[in-house]
């Protein structure tokens, strides 16, 4: 009897390390520690704001850049109070002015009337980002239509330096940005841009910062600019495939399940239609229900979300920015309140040390409420540490009356937010219809996603 104890109890034992197993490939720990941020905010605030331009051409003077009250606490005590927990500032866009007083290019603040010269936009930042418990990105773009060394192997190196400044002089940065766009410089010729070097520069003065571009290496381009990610959405890519500017990217813009690196995506998107600060487009602030749309659509389908504020020419986040930020904080806040806790058992009850395992002979989690609460929003969790897995399920909801709806859905990963019109939700299945290895569960929760009028979201 024993020893037949003792046999079920190691089969038990393979079973269960089995489930554990990982599916590669697997996150790296910064690339872990990236995931968990969700949402953090950029800063475009450069030349253009001036100028009144999206891309610059490189010829403008340093007398037009002049903010009138720039204050970066404003920026990051607004973040902070937005929910964000980053911002990632343009250091550099594509015209080459720098917001900083770089030793490898002439055009730059030390050139610009504001503070005589002495003033460093990225300090101020890194100071603000500091005092409001935000953490500090660079966006660099390698495109540089003012430098004169632009086109030969010697920009290499000089973009090089530049980001040995920004890496060595500010603090640590939680995300290096580059810029996928490619074009000419003052001399008329192209760059090949030496992407190994950059990397390695990240690499050895920031080594737990993620790099990002269209092929990462550490994080990826969602594919658009417009809010969100795709139904089907693998952090795994054959990232050796693809590079910045790839021209076949549609390709890969979903990931692949046979991928052979992970490089989860983030998507950014701009609170306005541009990305730069335009007096015109005060009045076309996003809405705090499009944000929240928008937050569902992005971290709620295995990506970051990159939330863009264009600062205006007094150097301040404007006043209908603010309040839109502010309006979304406030919708999440309402919103996102797990209306399973306590109601569904112990198993999920946000203790993420604890995996709900589906066996072949069980793909399924049933849920059925005590009482039956209204819901529009259910969100999923793979524990990303052990490998994404799921490539598909659907999800079967019963209200109280006894209506049932499926609703099919593709992958999972960090977070996955299934949404659908408001109903009293008394029960709901959840069927696993296909995965890479042993489906994990981590969390599972349920929300009733409001607008600004407190009514439901999605109709």
């Amino acid at each position: 009897m024993k020893k037949v104890l003792l046999f079920l109890s190691l089969l038990s034992m393979s079973v269960y390390a089995q489930q554990f197993k990982p599916v590669y490939p697997i996150p790296s720990a910064k690339q872990l520690a990236w995931s968990e941020l969700e949402y953090y905010g950029f800063i475009h605030f450069n030349m253009n704001t001036f100028t009144n331009v999206e891309w610059g051409e490189g010829k403008e003077s340093p007398s037009s850049f002049n903010p009138t009250a720039l204050d970066c606490n404003q920026w990051a005590r607004i973040a902070n109070m937005a929910g964000m927990k980053g911002l990632i500032l343009t250091a550099k866009h594509h015209d080459g002015f720098a917001l900083y007083p770089s030793k490898y290019t002439s055009h730059s603040v030390a050139k610009s009337p504001w503070k005589n010269g002495k003033g460093d936009v990225v300090k101020e930042l890194s100071l603000a980002c500091k005092k409001y418990g935000l953490k500090l990105g660079i966006y660099l773009s390698p495109w540089d239509r003012f430098h004169p060394a632009y086109g030969t192997d010697e920009y290499n190196q000089v973009y090089a330096k530049m980001q040995e400044e920004l890496l060595t002089q500010y603090g640590p940065i939680f995300e290096f940005w580059y810029d996928g766009a490619n074009g000419e410089g003052p001399n008329g010729k192209k760059q090949v841009y030496d992407w190994p070097l950059f990397h390695s520069m990240v690499n050895k003065y920031q080594p737990n910062a993620v790099q990002f571009s269209d092929a990462g290496p550490d994080i990826r381009w969602v594919g658009n600019e417009r809010g969100f990610a795709y139904d089907t959405m693998w952090s795994p890519i054959l990232r050796d495939k693809i590079y910045p500017g790839c021209p076949d990217f549609d390709n890969y813009r979903n990931g692949q399940e046979n991928g052979t690196h992970w490089v989860s995506p983030e998507v950014d998107v701009s609170i306005r239609p541009g990305w730069y600060y335009h007096p015109d487009q005060d009045n076309k602030v996003k809405t705090p229900d499009s944000l929240l749309k928008i937050y569902a659509a992005s971290v709620g389908r295995n990506a970051n979300l990159l939330l863009n504020i264009p600062v205006d020419t007094r150097g301040l986040i404007h006043e209908n920015d603010s309040a839109s930020l502010m309006g979304f904080a406030q919708l999440r806040a309402k919103s996102l309140v797990n209306l399973l806790k306590g109601k569904t058992g112990p198993l999920f009850d946000g203790n993420k040390s604890t995996y709900w395992m589906a066996t072949e002979k069980n793909n399924q989690i049933n849920v059925t409420l005590k009482t039956a609460e209204k819901i529009n929003t259910l969100m999923l969790q793979e524990p990303i540490a052990l490998g994404q897995r799921v490539r598909s399920f659907e999800v079967e909801l019963e209200d109280e009356a006894g209506n049932k709806e499926v609703i099919k859905a593709g992958t999972i990963g960090h977070k996955r937010m299934i949404t659908f019109k408001e109903r009293k939700l008394k029960s709901f299945q959840i069927r696993f219809t296909g995965s890479r290895g042993p489906v994990l569960i981590s969390n599972l929760e349920a929300y009733r996603f409001i607008s600004t009028r407190n009514e439901p979201l999605f109709q």
